[in-house]
C-alpha cells in the first residue's frame, strides 16, 4: 500500500507551534490548494488541508513560515477520530508532513535580520571556486 501525499499551496493563516506533555514540538497549519475542477457557476474551488509537522520540522516552520507563502508539503495521509466538546463524534483528515519546502523568498530584509544572512546578490564566487581543477581530495575520500 501507497501512503505519500505531496501539495504546493498557500498557508491560509500563521503556523501554531504546541509543546507535546513529553516536550516534543507540534506545529499545525493549513495549506490552500486551487481545485482543478470548476464549480458550476464557473468559478475555481479552493481545498483546505489540515497539515501537522513534528520535531525540528515543526520548529522550523513556525520560526519562518507566515500566513500566505508558498509551501510544498510532503508527508502521508492520516485519520484520526475523537469526540468533539458536545459529546459528538467527529474525524479529520490530515496530512502529517516528512518535509515542508519554503517555496519563495521572504521580504529579504526581514530575513537578513533574522537569520543574519547576506542577500544572495552579495555573493561573488572566487576564482578558485570557478575551477574544479583546484579542489584537492584523497583517493580514499572518494565514494568509488
Amino acid at each position: 500500500m501507497i501512503n505519500r501525499v505531496v501539495l504546493v499551496g498557500r498557508l491560509t493563516r500563521d503556523p501554531e507551534l504546541r509543546k507535546t506533555t513529553s516536550g516534543n514540538s507540534v506545529c499545525t497549519f493549513t495549506v490552500a490548494l486551487d481545485n482543478r475542477m470548476k464549480n458550476p457557476d464557473g468559478s475555481k474551488g479552493t481545498s483546505f488541508i489540515p497539515c501537522t509537522a513534528f520535531t525540528t520540522t515543526a520548529e522550523t516552520v513556525s520560526k519562518f513560515a507566515r500566513k500566505g507563502l508558498l509551501v510544498g508539503v510532503e508527508g502521508r495521509l492520516n485519520q484520526r477520530s475523537f469526540i468533539r466538546q458536545d459529546g459528538q463524534k467527529s474525524s479529520v483528515i490530515e496530512v502529517l508532513c516528512d518535509s515542508v519546502q519554503f517555496l519563495e523568498r521572504r521580504n529579504e530584509e526581514v530575513a537578513n535580520e533574522e537569520m543574519d544572512i547576506p542577500p544572495f546578490d552579495d555573493v561573488v564566487p572566487t576564482e578558485e571556486s570557478k575551477s574544479l581543477d583546484s579542489i584537492e581530495i584523497a583517493d580514499d575520500d572518494l565514494p568509488f
